[in-house]
């Protein structure tokens, strides 16, 4: 019976290491609103932050976007949390923390992000957005902000048309 348990115990722990890490890290470049470069372990790591999506740099509020992640972490050290997964284009999936604040959530706060509904269903980034639209803050002070996903949809459709 200890055997059984603790061969579970092993299973639940391995499984809560895999799909959730933490690192502690530099930030050495900011991509975008939503994508950075952290220097860990003297390797450099390509963050997508979790359940959001920023406009993109040449879209309305892109570059306030950027410019609102570069003052929160650029030069500092952060903890960035992910659940072990990359995206399509290699780049960690995580949450940033610094100071105890945590990025994505202060970008939805702000109006400077979408809660990117398509890949995340938390409540709780449904409910900072919601409350963002009715402070009419950053973006949704635009009567009719195009969602990021929306704004790349319509590049490549006018590349494709060309």
């Amino acid at each position: 019976m200890k055997k059984r348990l603790l061969v579970l115990l092993c299973i639940v722990l391995c499984y809560a290491f895999v799909f959730s890490q933490k690192i502690t890290a530099k930030v050495v470049g900011v991509k975008d609103g939503d994508t950075f470069v952290v220097l860990h372990e003297k390797k450099e790591i390509v963050v997508r932050l979790e359940h959001i999506d920023a406009p993109e740099k040449n879209q309305p509020f892109g570059s306030r976007a950027k410019q609102f992640v570069s003052d929160f972490c650029f030069g500092k050290t952060v903890v960035v949390i992910g659940n072990g997964k990359k995206d399509r284009n290699g780049r960690w999936i995580g949450e940033i923390f610094y100071n105890n604040q945590n990025l994505n959530k202060e970008l939805v706060r702000n109006g400077l992000a979408w809660h990117y509904k398509r890949y995340s269903k938390s409540a709780n980034y449904a409910d900072l957005e919601t409350a963002a639209r009715k402070k009419k803050v950053g973006l949704w002070r635009d009567k009719d902000p195009i969602a990021p996903w929306n704004w790349r949809k319509s590049k490549r459709n006018k590349v494709q048309n060309l």
